[in-house]
């Protein structure tokens, strides 16, 4: 049996959370080339709000089924098993010809992506000991944001080759020899993610907790993760938008902005991480680490509605990858609040059904913008939501979870 050292403990996150990369990949692929796609098929705002809410809800509902798999499965299978179905359902895109296959693809993408977020938290809560686990998801999530972030200089020229169909195709493609990659790095590696006791209903140290919907401790984190995630995804699609309305950009000039965008995301994952490493070695609690990263994130999103009243391009693209920042710390701290609190056999279903939760405010926001932006309302009152969506989560879990406590 190999023995995972702590390089090859990096090495297989890494190509994790490369695979991400590409499962991801759709989604900056529709926003940036939403006027590729509108010629194609005559798509309105409020068509574009309706694609990103059906989309959403597959994967939503597809949470509901990939927790209970991932666990049961474990990190092994459901690595094979994820990786597969999303690079065959974005591979799909390249046969889709008219607005209901495109549809039908977007919702085979939603549901088979929603194995990543699950496996991932698994993964950590598997790899890597406790306390290096926020540090963990801040470079998981760092990488993501490199990612995203060439994405909007990569993708106009991969569409303009081999158009939005083709860019979706050289994801699946990509996401295949990933997983080739994990595969010869992991064989022969036994993974103790209780994917082999998956009745037991015990912590680390023997804590019970019990069935995930009647504990309060879930609760606390879904909830929260509802309420927060509804502000990623609002910005996740609708700030290229954001862009050509307020600045007239085109295509290819949203490159920079959008970069500056999901820089800041990943700034902000990997410092809030950082930090919360180096709080937790240095005697703080867990308690007062996750809250405190919480709450200075959530005071960094809330200036957001002041953007509206900045005439200059540069400090509203810069305020705009604060508030992703901010968007990370907080989204890292309830991540790992769930591996401080749930037992690792029980991580996989607990992470998915607060996903399915962070899903469900993600769709219900996508109409909803699309009908104020169709209103003429602009984006005054959708940011003021954004801004309060932060304090909001935490005071919930804080009135249900007072005191984070590691099992």
């Amino acid at each position: 049996m190999k023995v995972i050292t702590p390089q090859l403990r990096w090495t297989l996150f890494g190509l994790l959370c490369v695979a991400g990369i590409f499962n991801a990949m759709d989604r900056p692929v529709i926003a940036i080339l939403k006027p590729d796609m509108s010629a194609d098929f005559g798509w309105t705002d409020e068509d574009f709000g309706n694609l990103a809410f059906v989309t959403q809800m597959a994967a939503a509902f597809s949470f509901l089924f990939t927790g209970w798999l991932v666990d049961k499965l474990g990190v092994w299978r459901s690595m094979i098993a994820g990786v597969t179905t999303w690079s065959f359902a974005a591979m799909a895109h390249g046969w889709a010809v008219a607005a209901w296959q495109v549809v039908g693809a977007r919702i085979g993408l939603g549901a088979t992506e929603a194995v990543q977020t699950p496996l991932t938290i698994k993964t950590v809560a598997t790899l890597f000991p406790p306390d290096k686990r926020s540090f963990a998801f801040g470079v998981g999530t760092a990488i993501a944001g490199i990612g995203t972030i060439g994405m909007p200089f990569f993708i106009p020229v991969l569409a303009t080759e081999m158009g939005w169909r083709g860019a979706l195709v050289f994801g699946g493609v990509a996401g295949f020899i990933t997983l080739a990659l994990w595969l010869w790095f992991a064989r022969g590696i036994h993974f103790d993610d209780g994917a082999e006791d998956g009745q037991r209903d015990f912590s680390d140290d023997g804590a019970p907790y019990g069935p995930i919907l009647k504990e309060r401790r879930t609760w606390a984190i879904v909830v929260a993760k509802a309420i927060s995630d509804s502000t990623w995804w609002l910005m996740g699609f609708w700030l290229a938008d954001f862009y050509r309305k307020t600045f007239n950009l085109t295509t290819e000039q949203l490159a920079v902005p959008l970069a500056i965008a999901f820089l800041g995301s990943g700034a902000g994952a990997l410092f809030a991480g950082w930090i919360s490493t180096r709080l937790l070695e240095s005697g703080w609690s867990v308690n007062r680490v996750r809250k405190t990263v919480m709450l200075v994130s959530a005071l960094i999103v809330t200036p957001l509605p002041f953007v509206l009243q900045l005439n200059s391009f540069w400090p509203v693209a810069i305020m705009m990858g604060v508030v992703m920042a901010g968007h990370q710390g907080f989204s890292l701290s309830i991540f790992s609040t769930i591996t401080d609190v749930v037992p690792r056999t029980k991580v996989g279903r607990v992470t998915a059904f607060g996903a399915f939760m962070g899903n469900i405010g993600g769709a219900l926001i996508q109409p909803v913008t699309g009908a104020v932006l169709t209103a003429g309302l602009g984006f005054m009152p959708l940011f003021i939501f954004a801004a309060s969506s932060y304090l909001l989560a935490l005071a919930w879990l804080h009135m249900l979870l007072p005191n984070i406590q590691r099992n």
